[in-house]
Protein backbone atom coordinates (compact mmCIF):
# COMPACT_ATOMS: atom_id res chain seq x y z
CA UNK A 1 0.00 0.00 0.00
CA UNK A 2 1.47 3.32 -1.09
CA UNK A 3 0.31 6.55 0.57
CA UNK A 4 1.48 9.67 -1.29
CA UNK A 5 1.39 13.17 0.18
CA UNK A 6 1.78 16.49 -1.59
CA UNK A 7 0.95 20.15 -0.94
CA UNK A 8 2.75 23.43 -0.35
CA UNK A 9 2.63 23.21 3.45
CA UNK A 10 2.07 20.49 6.02
CA UNK A 11 3.43 17.47 4.12
CA UNK A 12 5.89 16.30 6.76
CA UNK A 13 3.56 16.83 9.71
CA UNK A 14 0.85 14.89 7.85
CA UNK A 15 3.33 12.12 7.08
CA UNK A 16 4.25 11.84 10.77
CA UNK A 17 0.59 11.89 11.85
CA UNK A 18 -0.24 9.09 9.39
CA UNK A 19 2.72 7.10 10.68
CA UNK A 20 1.54 7.57 14.28
CA UNK A 21 -1.95 6.32 13.37
CA UNK A 22 -0.81 3.24 11.42
CA UNK A 23 2.39 2.09 13.13
CA UNK A 24 0.80 -0.11 15.80
CA UNK A 25 -1.42 -1.94 13.31
CA UNK A 26 0.78 -2.24 10.20
CA UNK A 27 4.43 -2.53 9.24
CA UNK A 28 4.97 1.05 8.09
CA UNK A 29 7.92 2.89 6.58
CA UNK A 30 7.85 6.63 6.01
CA UNK A 31 10.26 9.03 4.37
CA UNK A 32 13.13 10.33 6.48
CA UNK A 33 13.15 14.04 7.23
CA UNK A 34 12.08 15.89 4.05
CA UNK A 35 13.36 13.33 1.54
CA UNK A 36 10.65 13.91 -1.05
CA UNK A 37 12.48 14.37 -4.35
CA UNK A 38 13.95 12.18 -7.11
CA UNK A 39 16.64 10.94 -4.69
CA UNK A 40 14.71 10.78 -1.44
CA UNK A 41 11.69 8.90 -2.81
CA UNK A 42 13.68 5.86 -4.07
CA UNK A 43 15.74 5.80 -0.87
CA UNK A 44 12.56 5.53 1.19
CA UNK A 45 11.26 2.71 -0.98
CA UNK A 46 14.56 0.85 -0.59
CA UNK A 47 14.85 1.65 3.11
CA UNK A 48 18.23 3.36 2.67
CA UNK A 49 19.04 6.49 4.70
CA UNK A 50 20.56 9.49 2.95
CA UNK A 51 24.32 9.67 3.52
CA UNK A 52 25.09 12.94 1.76
CA UNK A 53 28.72 12.91 0.61
CA UNK A 54 29.72 9.99 2.82
CA UNK A 55 30.82 7.35 0.28
CA UNK A 56 31.43 4.67 2.94
CA UNK A 57 27.95 5.31 4.32
CA UNK A 58 26.40 4.74 0.88
CA UNK A 59 28.36 1.51 0.39
CA UNK A 60 27.27 0.20 3.79
CA UNK A 61 23.63 1.15 3.08
CA UNK A 62 23.65 -0.68 -0.26
CA UNK A 63 25.12 -3.79 1.35
CA UNK A 64 22.36 -3.74 3.96
CA UNK A 65 19.71 -3.32 1.25
CA UNK A 66 21.10 -6.33 -0.65
CA UNK A 67 21.09 -8.40 2.54
CA UNK A 68 17.40 -7.63 3.00
CA UNK A 69 16.73 -8.91 -0.52
CA UNK A 70 18.80 -12.10 -0.04
CA UNK A 71 17.34 -12.90 3.36
CA UNK A 72 13.85 -11.87 2.28
CA UNK A 73 13.40 -9.48 5.18
CA UNK A 74 9.76 -8.58 5.69
CA UNK A 75 8.97 -5.55 3.56
CA UNK A 76 6.65 -2.88 5.01
CA UNK A 77 2.95 -3.29 4.37
CA UNK A 78 2.57 0.48 3.99
CA UNK A 79 4.91 3.12 2.57
CA UNK A 80 4.17 6.76 3.44
CA UNK A 81 5.88 8.95 0.84
CA UNK A 82 6.14 12.69 0.24
CA UNK A 83 5.98 13.98 -3.33
CA UNK A 84 7.77 17.33 -3.43
CA UNK A 85 7.43 19.65 -6.43
CA UNK A 86 9.78 22.55 -7.19
CA UNK A 87 9.84 22.65 -11.01
CA UNK A 88 7.48 21.74 -13.87
CA UNK A 89 7.68 18.01 -14.58
CA UNK A 90 8.82 17.04 -11.06
CA UNK A 91 5.60 15.17 -10.30
CA UNK A 92 5.75 13.24 -13.58
CA UNK A 93 9.20 11.96 -12.67
CA UNK A 94 8.21 10.95 -9.13
CA UNK A 95 5.11 9.16 -10.40
CA UNK A 96 7.27 7.24 -12.87
CA UNK A 97 8.99 5.74 -9.81
CA UNK A 98 5.84 4.80 -7.90
CA UNK A 99 2.15 5.73 -7.95
CA UNK A 100 0.09 5.86 -4.75
CA UNK A 101 -3.01 3.91 -3.79
CA UNK A 102 -4.03 6.73 -1.44
CA UNK A 103 -3.12 10.35 -2.25
CA UNK A 104 -3.29 13.11 0.38
CA UNK A 105 -3.13 16.80 -0.54
CA UNK A 106 -2.53 19.12 2.40
CA UNK A 107 -2.81 22.80 1.45
CA UNK A 108 -1.65 25.16 -1.28
CA UNK A 109 -2.73 28.58 -0.01
CA UNK A 110 -3.28 31.86 -1.84
CA UNK A 111 0.47 32.33 -2.47
CA UNK A 112 2.01 28.85 -2.69
CA UNK A 113 5.64 28.28 -1.79
CA UNK A 114 7.82 26.85 -4.61
CA UNK A 115 5.91 28.98 -7.15
CA UNK A 116 9.16 30.67 -8.25
CA UNK A 117 9.80 28.33 -11.19
CA UNK A 118 6.20 28.20 -12.41
CA UNK A 119 4.48 30.77 -14.61
CA UNK A 120 1.79 31.29 -11.96
CA UNK A 121 0.20 29.52 -8.96
CA UNK A 122 -2.27 27.74 -11.25
CA UNK A 123 0.61 25.94 -12.98
CA UNK A 124 2.00 24.78 -9.63
CA UNK A 125 -1.45 23.54 -8.56
CA UNK A 126 -1.79 21.71 -11.87
CA UNK A 127 1.56 19.99 -11.28
CA UNK A 128 0.58 18.88 -7.77
CA UNK A 129 -2.82 17.66 -8.96
CA UNK A 130 -1.07 15.04 -11.10
CA UNK A 131 -0.74 12.97 -7.91
CA UNK A 132 -4.53 12.81 -7.70
CA UNK A 133 -4.91 12.17 -11.42
CA UNK A 134 -2.58 9.17 -11.14
CA UNK A 135 -4.96 7.29 -8.82
CA UNK A 136 -6.79 4.22 -10.03
CA UNK A 137 -10.57 4.15 -9.63
CA UNK A 138 -10.15 1.84 -6.62
CA UNK A 139 -7.86 4.36 -4.92
CA UNK A 140 -8.63 7.20 -2.52
CA UNK A 141 -8.01 10.93 -2.73
CA UNK A 142 -7.85 12.64 0.68
CA UNK A 143 -8.27 16.37 0.10
CA UNK A 144 -8.23 19.46 2.30
CA UNK A 145 -11.81 20.74 2.03
CA UNK A 146 -10.87 24.18 3.37
CA UNK A 147 -8.38 24.90 0.58
CA UNK A 148 -10.45 25.47 -2.56
CA UNK A 149 -7.54 24.83 -4.92
CA UNK A 150 -7.04 21.44 -3.27
CA UNK A 151 -10.75 20.64 -3.16
CA UNK A 152 -10.97 21.39 -6.87
CA UNK A 153 -8.58 18.51 -7.55
CA UNK A 154 -11.47 16.09 -7.04
CA UNK A 155 -12.38 16.78 -10.67
CA UNK A 156 -9.05 15.26 -11.74
CA UNK A 157 -9.70 11.69 -10.61
CA UNK A 158 -12.04 8.72 -10.80
CA UNK A 159 -10.87 7.60 -7.35
CA UNK A 160 -13.02 7.74 -4.24
CA UNK A 161 -12.94 11.11 -2.47
CA UNK A 162 -12.49 11.82 1.23
CA UNK A 163 -12.22 15.42 2.45
CA UNK A 164 -11.18 16.92 5.77
CA UNK A 165 -11.40 20.37 7.33
CA UNK A 166 -13.67 22.74 9.21
CA UNK A 167 -16.18 23.24 6.39
CA UNK A 168 -19.67 21.87 6.92
CA UNK A 169 -19.56 19.30 4.12
CA UNK A 170 -16.10 17.87 4.84
CA UNK A 171 -16.15 14.08 5.17
CA UNK A 172 -14.01 14.43 8.30
CA UNK A 173 -15.03 17.65 10.02
CA UNK A 174 -12.85 19.40 12.62
CA UNK A 175 -14.96 20.91 15.42
CA UNK A 176 -14.39 22.47 18.86
CA UNK A 177 -10.78 23.38 18.11
CA UNK A 178 -8.94 24.97 21.06
CA UNK A 179 -5.36 25.59 22.16
CA UNK A 180 -5.00 23.89 25.55
CA UNK A 181 -3.57 25.81 28.50
CA UNK A 182 -2.03 24.49 31.72
CA UNK A 183 -0.32 26.00 34.81
CA UNK A 184 3.42 26.06 35.44
CA UNK A 185 5.04 25.66 38.86
CA UNK A 186 4.47 29.37 39.55
CA UNK A 187 0.79 29.22 38.66
CA UNK A 188 1.19 31.03 35.34
CA UNK A 189 -0.81 30.01 32.28
CA UNK A 190 1.38 28.21 29.73
CA UNK A 191 0.61 26.45 26.43
CA UNK A 192 -0.10 22.71 26.67
CA UNK A 193 -1.26 21.51 23.25
CA UNK A 194 -4.15 21.36 20.82
CA UNK A 195 -7.55 19.73 21.31
CA UNK A 196 -10.44 19.26 18.89
CA UNK A 197 -13.05 16.76 17.79
CA UNK A 198 -13.35 14.83 14.53
CA UNK A 199 -16.84 14.20 13.18
CA UNK A 200 -17.33 11.44 10.63
CA UNK A 201 -20.89 10.57 9.69
CA UNK A 202 -22.74 10.16 12.96
CA UNK A 203 -19.58 9.56 15.02
CA UNK A 204 -17.65 12.17 17.01
CA UNK A 205 -14.34 11.54 18.79
CA UNK A 206 -12.06 13.87 20.77
CA UNK A 207 -8.43 14.26 19.75
CA UNK A 208 -5.77 15.63 22.06
CA UNK A 209 -2.30 16.53 20.77
CA UNK A 210 0.32 17.14 23.45
CA UNK A 211 2.88 19.97 23.03
CA UNK A 212 1.52 20.51 19.52
CA UNK A 213 0.00 23.80 18.42
CA UNK A 214 -2.16 25.28 15.72
CA UNK A 215 -4.68 24.39 13.05
CA UNK A 216 -1.97 22.98 10.75
CA UNK A 217 -1.47 20.17 13.27
CA UNK A 218 -5.23 19.61 13.54
CA UNK A 219 -5.36 19.31 9.74
CA UNK A 220 -2.45 16.85 9.75
CA UNK A 221 -4.08 14.69 12.42
CA UNK A 222 -7.47 14.72 10.66
CA UNK A 223 -5.93 13.76 7.31
CA UNK A 224 -4.28 10.88 9.18
CA UNK A 225 -7.67 9.91 10.62
CA UNK A 226 -9.06 9.66 7.09
CA UNK A 227 -6.19 7.39 6.04
CA UNK A 228 -6.65 5.24 9.13
CA UNK A 229 -10.33 4.77 8.40
CA UNK A 230 -9.57 3.84 4.77
CA UNK A 231 -7.23 1.18 6.16
CA UNK A 232 -9.95 -0.35 8.35
CA UNK A 233 -9.27 1.40 11.65
CA UNK A 234 -12.08 2.91 13.71
CA UNK A 235 -12.15 6.45 15.08
CA UNK A 236 -11.49 5.39 18.67
CA UNK A 237 -8.36 3.49 17.64
CA UNK A 238 -7.25 6.48 15.60
CA UNK A 239 -7.82 8.96 18.43
CA UNK A 240 -5.80 6.83 20.81
CA UNK A 241 -2.99 6.42 18.28
CA UNK A 242 -2.77 10.19 17.79
CA UNK A 243 -1.81 10.58 21.45
CA UNK A 244 1.60 9.33 20.32
CA UNK A 245 1.89 11.88 17.54
CA UNK A 246 4.72 14.35 17.91
CA UNK A 247 5.27 16.86 15.13
CA UNK A 248 8.79 16.94 13.68
CA UNK A 249 11.22 19.41 15.23
CA UNK A 250 10.91 22.94 13.93
CA UNK A 251 7.12 22.74 13.45
CA UNK A 252 5.57 24.91 16.18
CA UNK A 253 7.28 22.97 18.94
CA UNK A 254 7.56 24.59 22.37
CA UNK A 255 11.10 25.03 23.74
CA UNK A 256 12.20 26.52 27.06
CA UNK A 257 13.94 29.86 26.63
CA UNK A 258 16.31 31.79 28.87
CA UNK A 259 14.92 33.79 31.81
CA UNK A 260 11.84 31.52 32.06
CA UNK A 261 10.62 32.48 28.60
CA UNK A 262 9.07 30.10 26.08
CA UNK A 263 9.94 29.74 22.39
CA UNK A 264 7.58 28.60 19.65
CA UNK A 265 10.04 26.93 17.29
CA UNK A 266 8.67 26.99 13.74
CA UNK A 267 12.04 27.20 12.01
CA UNK A 268 11.81 24.26 9.63
CA UNK A 269 10.60 26.36 6.70
CA UNK A 270 8.19 29.17 5.84
CA UNK A 271 5.44 29.99 3.40
CA UNK A 272 2.85 32.79 3.57
CA UNK A 273 0.13 30.40 4.73
CA UNK A 274 2.31 28.77 7.38
CA UNK A 275 3.61 32.16 8.57
CA UNK A 276 0.04 33.41 9.00
CA UNK A 277 -0.96 30.26 10.91
CA UNK A 278 2.04 30.57 13.25
CA UNK A 279 1.16 34.19 14.03
CA UNK A 280 -2.41 33.13 14.81
CA UNK A 281 -1.08 30.56 17.29
CA UNK A 282 1.19 33.14 18.93
CA UNK A 283 -1.69 35.59 19.22
CA UNK A 284 -3.96 33.01 20.87
CA UNK A 285 -1.49 31.61 23.41
CA UNK A 286 -0.73 33.17 26.82
CA UNK A 287 2.44 35.21 27.25
CA UNK A 288 3.32 38.38 29.15
CA UNK A 289 4.82 39.75 25.94
CA UNK A 290 4.65 38.43 22.38
CA UNK A 291 7.90 38.60 20.43
CA UNK A 292 8.44 37.46 16.84
CA UNK A 293 11.69 36.72 15.03
CA UNK A 294 10.85 36.36 11.33
CA UNK A 295 13.16 35.51 8.45
CA UNK A 296 12.81 35.71 4.69
CA UNK A 297 10.26 33.56 2.87
CA UNK A 298 11.87 32.18 -0.28
CA UNK A 299 10.72 30.75 -3.63
CA UNK A 300 7.79 33.17 -3.94
CA UNK A 301 8.86 34.83 -7.18
CA UNK A 302 6.89 37.97 -8.00
CA UNK A 303 4.74 37.52 -4.89
CA UNK A 304 7.72 38.13 -2.58
CA UNK A 305 7.09 41.74 -1.57
CA UNK A 306 3.32 41.37 -1.25
CA UNK A 307 3.60 38.24 0.92
CA UNK A 308 6.15 39.76 3.30
CA UNK A 309 4.17 42.98 3.66
CA UNK A 310 1.04 40.99 4.54
CA UNK A 311 2.95 39.22 7.31
CA UNK A 312 4.31 42.53 8.61
CA UNK A 313 0.83 44.00 8.80
CA UNK A 314 -0.46 40.96 10.67
CA UNK A 315 2.40 40.92 13.20
CA UNK A 316 2.08 44.66 13.92
CA UNK A 317 -1.46 44.14 15.21
CA UNK A 318 -0.36 42.46 18.43
CA UNK A 319 3.39 41.89 18.89
CA UNK A 320 5.53 43.74 21.41
CA UNK A 321 8.86 43.31 19.62
CA UNK A 322 9.57 42.39 15.99
CA UNK A 323 12.93 41.08 14.77
CA UNK A 324 13.37 40.72 11.00
CA UNK A 325 16.14 38.69 9.37
CA UNK A 326 17.22 38.85 5.73
CA UNK A 327 16.92 41.05 2.67
CA UNK A 328 13.27 40.22 1.97
CA UNK A 329 12.19 40.62 5.59
CA UNK A 330 12.76 44.36 5.19
CA UNK A 331 9.26 44.40 3.68
CA UNK A 332 7.92 42.86 6.91
CA UNK A 333 9.62 45.66 8.88
CA UNK A 334 8.44 48.42 6.54
CA UNK A 335 4.81 47.32 6.66
CA UNK A 336 4.86 46.75 10.42
CA UNK A 337 6.27 50.25 11.01
CA UNK A 338 2.98 51.70 9.75
CA UNK A 339 1.24 50.42 12.90
CA UNK A 340 4.01 49.47 15.36
CA UNK A 341 6.40 51.94 16.99
CA UNK A 342 9.62 51.70 14.92
CA UNK A 343 11.66 51.51 18.15
CA UNK A 344 10.17 48.03 18.62
CA UNK A 345 11.34 46.80 15.19
CA UNK A 346 14.85 45.45 14.61
CA UNK A 347 16.50 44.36 11.34
CA UNK A 348 19.40 41.93 10.91
CA UNK A 349 21.35 40.24 8.15
CA UNK A 350 21.73 36.91 9.98
CA UNK A 351 19.73 34.83 12.42
CA UNK A 352 22.67 34.60 14.86
CA UNK A 353 22.80 38.40 15.08
CA UNK A 354 19.08 38.53 15.77
CA UNK A 355 19.34 35.93 18.53
CA UNK A 356 22.24 37.69 20.22
CA UNK A 357 20.45 41.04 20.07
CA UNK A 358 17.26 39.55 21.50
CA UNK A 359 19.02 37.84 24.41
CA UNK A 360 19.34 40.89 26.73
CA UNK A 361 15.81 42.06 25.93
CA UNK A 362 14.03 38.85 27.02
CA UNK A 363 11.97 38.93 30.20
CA UNK A 364 10.34 36.23 32.29
CA UNK A 365 7.05 35.10 30.76
CA UNK A 366 7.84 36.17 27.19
CA UNK A 367 6.49 34.00 24.39
CA UNK A 368 8.75 34.14 21.33
CA UNK A 369 7.89 32.88 17.84
CA UNK A 370 10.84 32.13 15.54
CA UNK A 371 10.15 31.33 11.87
CA UNK A 372 11.70 31.66 8.41
CA UNK A 373 12.64 29.74 5.29
CA UNK A 374 15.09 26.88 5.53
CA UNK A 375 18.01 28.74 3.92
CA UNK A 376 17.79 31.58 6.49
CA UNK A 377 18.67 29.08 9.25
CA UNK A 378 16.42 30.59 11.92
CA UNK A 379 17.28 27.72 14.29
CA UNK A 380 20.55 29.60 14.90
CA UNK A 381 18.57 32.43 16.50
CA UNK A 382 16.91 29.94 18.84
CA UNK A 383 20.28 28.47 19.82
CA UNK A 384 21.24 31.90 21.18
CA UNK A 385 18.20 32.15 23.46
CA UNK A 386 17.23 28.56 24.38
CA UNK A 387 17.55 27.52 28.03
CA UNK A 388 19.27 24.22 27.26
CA UNK A 389 21.64 24.68 24.29
CA UNK A 390 23.26 21.31 25.04
CA UNK A 391 19.99 19.72 23.86
CA UNK A 392 20.09 21.53 20.51
CA UNK A 393 20.88 18.28 18.68
CA UNK A 394 17.60 16.83 19.92
CA UNK A 395 15.37 19.91 19.88
CA UNK A 396 16.39 21.91 16.80
CA UNK A 397 16.33 21.28 13.06
CA UNK A 398 19.45 21.04 10.89
CA UNK A 399 21.90 20.03 13.61
CA UNK A 400 23.77 17.50 11.46
CA UNK A 401 27.41 18.26 10.71
CA UNK A 402 26.61 18.68 7.01
CA UNK A 403 24.28 21.56 7.91
CA UNK A 404 26.49 23.11 10.58
CA UNK A 405 29.38 23.63 8.19
CA UNK A 406 27.18 25.50 5.70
Amino acid sequence: MIIGITGSVGKTSTREAIFAVLKNKYRVRRAEKNYNNEIGLPLTILGIPHHGRNILGWIYALIRANKRIVWRTLYPEVLVLEYGVDHPGDMDYLLSIVKPNIAVVTAVGDVPVHVEFFSDPAELIKEKSKLIASLASAGYAVLNHDDYAVLGMKEKTRARIMTYGTEEHATFKITDYILSITKDEKGNDVPAGTSFKVQYGGDLVPVSLRDTFGMPQAYAATAAAAVGLILNMNLVEISEALREYNPPVGRLRLIKGIKSSLILDDTYNASPEAMWAALEVLKALPGKRKIVVLGDMLELGRFTEQAHRTVGGKAAQFVDLLFCVGARAKFIAEEASLKLNPTRIFKFDSSEEAGRALDPLIREGDLILVKGSQAIRMEKAIFEIMAEPLLAGKLLVRQEISWKIK
